[in-house]
This record gives C-alpha cells, structure tokens and sequence, in this order.
C-alpha cells in the first residue's frame, strides 16, 4: 500500500497504463482501489478520469486546437520540470475547471494559452494522457467496469450498491464522492431523482418468434417504432426531456412538454419514443424524425409542419415512488392508468401464429419489428439483456465507422466507401473490429454530410483511406452474416448498405462483436467454418 498523500498526474498516467497492460481482471481492480483509498478526497475525479471523462464535462477544446497546441508543446524545449512534479490531480482539476469557466469574446485564444501552459507543466506520459483525456479517447466500456469495481473494493461495499446507485444517479463518479461524503449509508439513500437522467435499458437480439414459443406465455409484445428515444421528467409542473444519450432536447419537443404537464401528478418519470408520423398514421423515416433535434434553437415552424407523436413504454417513478424495482406488468398498468391512449401499441399473443399476425401488422404499418419485454422484469437502466428481446425482420446493427475512402468517378469530391466495425470489450481494454464496407445506401446529401462529418474526425491516411476517430454510429441493413477469413472477428457483412446514421446513439451503445457472432452462430446453426469465430 502506498503512503497517503496526495495523487500526482503522472502516477494516474502510469496506473491508466499499468492498468491496460495487466491481464488479471482482480489485479487492475486491486491497483485501481488502491489510489481511490489512498486519497478519498480525489476519488471522484479519479472515477471520472480513468472512465475517460472530465466532470467538468465539455470544457471547449476542439481536436483542432488541442492537436496545434500539444504538437507545437512537444516541438518545444523540454521543461526543467519534473514529470508531474507539482502536478497533483487536484491542481489539475482546477485547471480544467478554469479552461470550463473561459467565455466571451476571445476565449479560444485564452483557452489555448491555459492548455498550453497545463501541458508545458507536464512530463511526456502526462502530456499523453491530458491529451487522449481532454479528447475523450480514454472512455471504454470495459473499464467502466473496473472502475466501478475498484470504487467497491475502495470503499469496501458491495459492487451490486455501487452498481445500483452508479445507475440511479447517472455517475459513478458522484457515487464515489457520496461514499466519501457519507459512507457506505450514502448509498441506500439513493434513488430516483426528477430531472436527473439515468441510461435507458436497452434489448437483446432475438434470431425468430419461434425462439421465443416456450416463454410466450411471459412476454408482453410491442410495436418497435423506428423514432427517437426519450425519457420525460415531471416535477412541480416543470416538463425536462432528454435523448437516449442524456442530453437535454426539451426545447425541441414543444408538444410533448405541453402534453405531459397536464398529468395531474406532482413527480413521474417515462420512458418512450418520439416520431414523426404522416397524415395517414405511417411513420416517416427516422432521419425525417431526427430534423426536429438538430437545431440548437427551437423552429417553430418545423414543429407545425413536422409535428411529433409520443408513445410511452415504460413508468420508472410518479409521485414519490420508485416503480424501476417493480415487475413491467405493474409499471405498464400504472402507465395506462396515467396517459391511455398513449402507450405502444402492444399485445400479448398465446400462440406463434398470434405473435406472427401482430408482428405483420406492426410491419405494415411500417413500423420496425418488435420488442418482447417479459412481464416480470425490472427495469435495468444502462444494461442490455434478455428481459427485452428486439425482433426486426430486416437485418440491420448499428456499427462504428472507423474509416472511410476517398470516392472515385462521380463521387471523387466525397468520402464514401465505409469501413464499419463492431465494439469489442477484451480485458485489454475496446477494440473496434471491422466486419466490411459499403458505399450503398447513400444520397448525394449523405455524402456530403458524411464528407465534412468524417472529414472533422480524421486521424490519418494511408493512401486514399481516411482513418477516422471512431464516433459516428451507422444503422446498416445486410443480407446475411458469413464466415471470412479476411476479418479478425471471423465474420462479415454480406450485401451491406446505409440504412442512416443513428446521431442520438454514442459509439459505446452500438452492438458489439459478441452480438454479432452470436447472430452468425444462430443462423448458420453450426461454427464450422467460422475461422476464430
């Protein structure tokens, strides 16, 4: 054990490191715990930082400027400073918070100057690491997991409390400064808060329906609508809505503040979908949907000629109570007792040819497929499993663009053909595996969205194909999944196209390798062939 005292930039840096080279899951929990315990104070700051994030959160440095300053930094004399020396993550974390609080005219100058002297202060490996974490290049998923662990072990509770109350209040790293705060108790204290966001529970894949006969009689069946995810907040008449990825989009859903404030309860919070629907009922594509969310200010206009539909699938609190504990019958009867009418549209078929019948409606409504959520399950924010199962007849993942290639003939202004990836979580830290290309699917305007989009995300190249930062999610339709010996992951995509990019997913929600082979397995019926897979 080291001795207390305060925790410098540099032995954060050379733990993120330690960390990634050590293959024992118990020993990267182990030395993770044993900085948290030894300054409790910076445990919070500590929690966000090695789950790549800042808590100060968007601090105003863009790739561009951090990419100038770090190099022109590295070109530069070396300090007569010690790596690190002086440097501890407390004095850090005033520096970022000052970069945060930098506005007004003028300010990208000033905020260059403080990154500059931040990193002129810090040694080669430090330097690194502020880089990668100002970036957001550190967050994985796997290590999220470690961290979480460590914050247990740290504070010796369980991981299950840790893990709970991580999910409740939407930060690990406020878990950790409770628990510094207040102690283990801290923990039983938490629950759900109005206006405070907690990740959505997400769905499995099922391969068919007849997967799913010998558990038909626990299911509750769904209309999967091809919309965009939100979760309402209800408290004292105020309305706040935030998108799948917690953001705060109550501006952009006029309607839908204007409905939910009418409920005559004091607190609620729902789970639910927005989308555009036309004239007859049928809804328009996603991306049609997605225009009411990409405008900073509020059009008004668009909101009379594009108006949103909300139905709600899930009710985690009202007035006071907690329900995400409670089985999803009881959740959904309370949701039908507070907004009928509004609900998914849903049933509970008793045989396959029942769930088949609704499945071919939902379709020729034009909705997506389904979602069969069984009617005991609680409500498991941020974790995807089989409780909820997602059946799309059309095959389509959501994967991760991790490079593109400059077009030829009449798309040679554009980038085009798409190198597509699925996440892979390993002990070592997230991988992205690529499963193939494609440069189908796309419009002229999608071309030249995905030119600047991907352009501002470039990395480097290797002849004409531009390695990007791996951020932009993609809804991609396939044919079939089949073995290749050409992919790491062992499997590829096979008449792969561009069904549109998903800008309200983040790159940690899209599938991953495992869901992908797991589909591969169960529609080859066999691994022969496979390669690694």
């Amino acid at each position: 054990m080291s001795e207390p005292g305060p925790v410098t930039l540099a032995e954060v840096a050379a733990l993120r490191e330690r960390v990634r080279a050590e293959r024992s899951k118990n020993a990267k929990i182990e030395a993770i715990a044993e900085v948290l315990a030894r300054a409790p104070g910076e445990a919070g700051t500590l929690a966000a930082w090695l789950c790549g994030d800042l808590p100060q959160g968007r601090i105003g440095l863009g790739w561009a400027t951090v990419g100038k300053v770090a190099a022109e930094v590295e070109a530069g004399p070396e300090t007569a400073v010690e790596p690190g020396a002086g440097l501890t993550v407390r004095e850090v974390d005033r520096r970022f918070a000052a970069l945060a609080g930098v506005s007004g005219t003028g300010s990208a100058g000033r905020r260059a100057e403080l990154l500059r002297a931040l990193l002129q202060d810090a040694g080669p490996s430090e330097r690194h690491f502020l880089v990668h974490l100002i970036l957001g290049e550190m967050r994985q998923g796997a290590l999220d997991g470690l961290v979480l662990a460590a914050v247990a072990r740290a504070f010796a509770v369980s991981e299950t409390a840790v893990r709970r109350a991580a999910m409740l209040t939407g930060s690990l790293p406020e878990v950790a400064r409770r628990l510094v705060a207040d102690g283990p108790a801290a923990l039983a204290r938490i629950g759900l808060s109005p206006m405070v966001p907690i990740q959505p529970m997400l769905a499995d894949t099922a391969e068919d329906l007849a997967a799913l006969e010998p558990s038909l009689a626990e299911l509750l069946f769904e209309a999967k609508l091809d919309g965009a995810r939100v979760q309402a907040h209800l408290r004292a008449g105020e309305v706040r809505v935030f998108s799948r990825a917690l953001n705060d989009v109550t501006t952009a859903v006029p309607e839908v503040v204007a409905e939910l404030a009418r409920l005559p309860v004091h607190d609620a919070i729902l789970d639910g979908e927005v989308i555009a629907l036309r004239p007859d009922g049928r809804p328009h594509p996603f991306q049609t949907t997605m225009r009411r969310f990409g405008r900073k200010i509020h059009d008004a206009a668009l909101a009379q000629t594009l108006p949103l539909t909300p139905f709600w699938f899930d009710l985690l609190r009202v007035d006071a109570t907690d329900l995400i504990d409670r089985p999803l019958a009881e959740r959904r009867a309370r949701l039908g007792e507070l907004l009928p009418g509004r609900l998914t549209p849903s049933q509970r078929p008793t045989t396959l040819a029942d769930a088949q019948a609704f499945l071919d409606e939902v379709l020729a409504t034009g909705h997506e497929g389904l979602l069969c959520k069984r009617l005991d399950s609680a409500y498991s924010a941020g974790q995807r499993g089989s409780a909820w199962l997602k059946l799309k007849p059309a095959h389509t993942l959501d994967l991760v663009v991790i490079a593109v290639e400059v077009g030829s003939g009449r798309r040679a202004r554009w980038l085009s053909n798409l190198h597509l990836a699925a996440r892979d979580e390993t002990p070592e830290g997230v991988r992205w595996v690529m499963l193939g290309k494609t440069f189908k699917g796309m419009s002229d305007a999608l071309l030249e969205w995905q030119t600047r989009e991907l352009g501002a995300r470039e990395l480097r190249r290797d002849g004409h194909v531009v390695h990007v930062r791996p951020e932009l999610v993609v809804e991609i339709a396939y044919q079939e999944l089949e073995a290749s010996p050409r992919y790491p992951g062992g499997v590829a995509l096979r008449f792969a196209r561009v069904k549109g990019y998903r800008p309200d997913k983040r790159p940690e929600q899209a599938d991953t390798l495992a869901t992908v082979r797991a589909l591969f397995e169960r529609r080859s019926g066999s691994r022969r062939g496979a390669g690694p897979v």
